[in-house]
């Protein structure tokens, strides 16, 4: 449909704000050709009033005549359609209604989702383009996110929770019973548990430990610690422990996109965040793992990647997601019109 503000009749923009948990970043999409403007980029302040303010206050730096919406991700879970935040472990504002305070302090329509999910539109769409109707957005960071983009539309669930891919199971510890009919769980290990950035750190100081002769081990001797950074570096100029340290990675996250598959027969599964930053080192020994685990027959065209925006994709995410919910509200009001 035509994106055009209907008080003005002019081409629309968006604002999408990205908010995490150390910093809050916004920019302007500009509806007429998809194009995302320079981001403006706050420190995240530990209260919720601060927060508050700083994102009314750098949506009206940017804001214009013809911005329509604003799009906010946050890495919390999301109540999508009254816009409150049901829990959020990094940032400080669980409880509270963020799409109506937002919506009132700013004078415009708001719209609140998880980071994620809007990183997953920006994976689906090019500019006006909806390149992928079918995807999956892993983010692999300090814990692990997920977006689904089904049929060309987010794909929220009935409470807005899903795609909370970190915490899909997959391995669980047993216990050691004389009878084998009579074995309990002890202990489950989740995705993030097993695959996020800071297992990555974990792996990076039990390489360094064990050859301390290698790249790992004369870090850790010189510096006193190693990190996931660490890993990909050391990998990059083919240490062979960190080589190592990064397949361990690599072949726990492809159990759990083999299940992604599995479940959704994606075109495209993405891989984002910070661990993406390794690429292949990442994603052949992801590829190896995902092949194993994956049901013959299923995900026969599914690509694997990196993500293609990185920094950029949670504001450039949240603008779309301003302007598909915008123009959906504007259809929804002329359809109610005609009829």
């Amino acid at each position: 449909m035509d994106r055009r503000g209907e008080r003005s009749g002019a081409v629309a923009d968006y604002i999408g704000v990205d908010v995490g948990g150390t910093k809050l970043a916004a920019a302007v999409l500009n509806g007429g050709g998809g194009r995302l403007g320079e981001a403006l980029v706050r420190p995240t302040r530990r209260s919720s009033r601060g927060i508050l303010d700083d994102i009314v206050g750098i949506v009206e730096r940017l804001r214009g005549p013809t911005t329509a919406a604003i799009g906010i991700g946050v890495p919390s879970i999301v109540e999508f359609a009254s816009g409150r935040i049901r829990n959020s472990n990094n940032i400080p504002l669980a409880d509270i209604p963020l799409r109506d305070v937002l919506s009132e302090r700013i004078g415009l329509p708001v719209y609140v989702d998880n980071d994620a999910n809007c990183a997953a539109l920006a994976e689906a769409w090019d500019g006006d383009v909806l390149l992928c109707p079918d995807l999956v957005m892993i983010t692999v960071g300090t814990g692990i996110g997920g977006g689904l983009v089904l049929d060309g539309r987010l794909y929220r669930g009935a409470t807005g929770a899903a795609a909370e891919i970190g915490h899909t199971i997959i391995g669980m510890r047993h216990s050691e019973p004389d009878d084998a009919h009579a074995a309990e769980s002890t202990g489950k290990w989740s995705l993030e548990q097993l695959g996020a950035g800071t297992e990555l750190d974990k792996l990076a100081r039990r390489a360094a430990r064990a050859w301390p002769s290698g790249a790992l081990g004369q870090q850790l001797a010189a510096r006193g610690d190693v990190t996931g950074r660490d890993a990909v570096s050391a990998a990059a100029a083919g240490d062979t422990r960190a080589l190592g340290v990064l397949r361990a990675l690599g072949s726990r996250l492809g159990v759990g996109v083999a299940n992604l598959i599995n479940t959704f027969d994606p075109s495209e599964v993405v891989i984002g965040g910070g661990v993406s930053a390794a690429g292949d080192l990442l994603l052949d020994p992801l590829r190896e793992s995902a092949a194993r685990f994956v049901f013959p027959g299923v995900g026969v065209s599914c690509v694997i990647r990196i993500a293609r925006h990185g920094d950029v994709a949670g504001r450039l995410g949240s603008a779309l997601l301003a302007r598909t919910e915008w123009e959906r509200s504007v259809a929804t009001r002329l359809a109610a019109f005609e009829s």
